[in-house]
């Protein structure tokens, strides 16, 4: 429900915001977010380190250890928000420094009053995550995904709110704040007085914060890669070309993350669990079966997405963004297309944490994100916004794809053999489907709201019944018919 809802709303809030404050200023708000949003690095990982240590302490520790770590981690965390926002408000002041070059002056006040604002949103996100940690290693989904949902909803209500109110972009970073602080109390009141989080602050465990620094600190290189990739080429289009590039760019990225959202959402489920079998048994073949379970289920839905995508998204963009946005229908099936090997294996990233093996995947990502950067930037002026997609499909291609795999199957001790002949036939058909639909759709192409919506359903039933012939195995096929009783 929480995917489906989100999506939605993304897809509706993006024209929102293009109708109310247009293309230029559009383009100032994801530039403006993306800036600040860099200083969600100042967390170096320790936020994903919680749960491991949380699950040791859990297993072989007792409760005053439990609060001792929490007490670290409140500490950490108010020094870590104070940081964010002190240098949120440099960024603010500077402004001019950085976009004087490709933003015209009303822009650049702009830029100016939404990194402002945008500095206390992204604070109170950071200390959030020390409750948001603590409600997910107790396996709290139901609250956590409500939560989110409740984001995914209050976000565009509030903004639209503001934006009939003549507020603009301004009012729309308002209804980002005003949502942020809201999650803060509920996570704090749900951590505190639900599960009754406690935090002891009078005994700072040095040689327990050595551990958690050393381990988060390949995981902060995860995050540079991950910010390289979402952020940083708004940034690099914003000083280098003009608010219109950034904005197309944008909308192509607010699509691919729709691809990533149908993955980690299913993945973070079974983040404690996997944690628990490192700490307990460390079982490599139970380790195997469970990441390719759960991959073959994100690749069936990465499949069902970008091949319909394909195939009726051209249409889509025109209608949902405008006429001026169709080259994202491009950036987006370009950048998507190699999303779909790491989006399979999210669990994979999960396993190399619980055991401490995470170090390879840091470093290649980050030599990976210092050629994505120096490419976008010395190809910017002369490719436009392909300049950020080349880089990312050559980084997604390289890292995550060629050495993830050799190093799943050589070091870290999974099958990815194994792996790959249950989740490889997806793929292969899907595709096939996907060709079909294209060569007929060339007799009855999309031209209309109606063509599209029997289009859709036309694909996905053959989708499914290509996956029931050819895909799915005996047992696959027992779980369907026990639980969709009109196909017995």
């Amino acid at each position: 429900m929480n995917i489906i809802i989100k999506n939605i709303v993304n897809l509706v809030y993006t024209p929102m915001l293009l109708a109310f404050v247009g293309q230029a200023d559009y383009g100032v708000f994801q530039t403006s977010n993306s800036f600040v949003f860099s200083l969600s690095l100042l967390t170096f990982g320790f936020s994903d380190a919680y749960i491991r240590f949380y699950t040791q302490k859990r297993a072989r520790g007792t409760e005053r250890d439990i609060r001792s770590l929490n007490g670290m981690y409140l500490i950490l965390y108010v020094v870590i928000c104070a940081a964010a926002l002190i240098l949120g408000l440099m960024f603010a002041s500077n402004v001019e420094t950085f976009f004087s070059g490709s933003f015209t002056t009303a822009q650049v006040g702009l830029a100016g009053e939404l990194m402002a604002i945008m500095a206390f949103s992204v604070a109170c996100t950071l200390f959030s995550t020390i409750f948001d940690a603590y409600i997910l290693a107790h396996e709290q989904f139901r609250f956590q995904q409500s939560r989110q949902m409740f984001t995914s909803l209050a976000t565009p209500g509030v903004a639209y709110l503001l934006l009939c109110l003549g507020m603009g972009a301004v009012g729309v970073a308002l209804a980002q704040l005003a949502v942020n602080v809201t999650l803060l109390v509920l996570n704090a009141r749900f951590a505190i007085v639900k599960l009754g989080m406690r935090f002891d602050v009078r005994r700072f465990d040095r040689d327990l914060f050595c551990s958690v620094a050393a381990f988060s600190a390949w995981i902060f290189g995860n995050q540079v890669c991950e910010l390289v990739n979402q952020s940083v080429p708004n940034i690099l289009l914003g000083v280098l070309t003009s608010a219109i590039t950034v904005s197309v760019f944008a909308v192509g990225l607010q699509v691919r993350s729709v691809f990533i959202s149908l993955s980690t959402v299913m993945s973070n489920v079974f983040v404690p669990k996997i944690n628990r079998i490192v700490a307990t048994s460390d079982d490599n073949a139970e380790l195997t079966r469970l990441m390719t379970r759960v991959g073959r289920y994100q690749m069936f839905l990465f499949c069902w997405i970008y091949c319909g995508f394909f195939l009726l998204g051209r249409f889509f963009i025109t209608k949902w963004a405008g006429e001026g946005f169709l080259d994202a229908y491009y950036l987006i099936c370009a950048m998507a297309l190699p999303l779909g090997v790491p989006l399979c294996q999210n669990t994979g990233i999960e396993i190399q944490r619980a055991k401490n093996r995470h170090k390879a995947r840091s470093v290649v990502y980050l030599f990976m994100a210092v050629l994505n950067v120096v490419f976008t930037w010395i190809a910017s002026p002369y490719l436009g916004y392909w300049a950020p997609a080349i880089a990312y499909i050559a980084s997604i291609v390289l890292g995550n794809g060629l050495f993830m795999n050799w190093y799943y199957q050589n070091r870290i001790g999974l099958d990815m053999i194994y792996f790959w002949k249950r989740n490889l036939p997806v793929a292969l058909t899907s595709a096939l489907v996907l060709v079909v639909c294209k060569g007929l759709s060339i007799f009855l192409p999309v031209t209309s709201w109606l063509l599209f919506l029997a289009w859709g359903a036309v694909y996905t039933v053959l989708f499914a019944i290509a996956m029931w012939l050819f895909v799915l195995d005996s047992n696959e096929k027992a779980g369907i018919t026990a639980r969709v009783p009109f196909i017995r």
